[in-house]
């Protein structure tokens, strides 16, 4: 259930991610502003979601998120690396290649969050 409900997540997320920045694109936004603006968002909104609703945490949100940039950028570094070593070692188009990145980063993110960003602090566990 987790993992349905972490997908569910991240096509939203995706989905509102693009359309944060194609607007901002076509308000006459930089295309690499627009893209920050967009992630950020992306972020923010993947980490509330995450943590409330796929994994219910109930550790302090501080920490969690701090955790969460962490999985956030293990994770794209994982996608960037599989983009990389796609598109320029072995060839595969660039477009073809961002895809086969994806699912480096969501099962990298997934992970992250299910065993880091969100598990239950110890001190939470006692006092249950």
């Amino acid at each position: 259930m987790q993992l349905l409900r972490f997908l569910t997540v991240g096509v939203a997320n995706t989905l509102l991610t693009l359309a944060i920045i194609y607007l901002l694109m076509h308000l006459g936004v930089d295309y690499r502003v627009a893209n920050a603006v967009g992630y950020l968002v992306g972020f923010v909104v993947s980490f509330v979601l995450n943590r409330n609703w796929t994994f219910a945490h109930e550790g302090h949100w501080v920490a969690s998120l701090a955790r969460w940039l962490v999985v956030a950028g293990v994770a794209y570094g994982g996608n960037l690396l599989t983009v990389v070593v796609l598109h320029q070692w072995l060839g595969v188009d660039a477009r073809l290649a961002q895809l086969g990145g994806m699912p480096v980063y969501t099962l990298i993110s997934y992970a992250g969050g299910r065993f880091f960003a969100f598990t239950p602090s110890p001190m939470s566990e006692e006092t249950r």
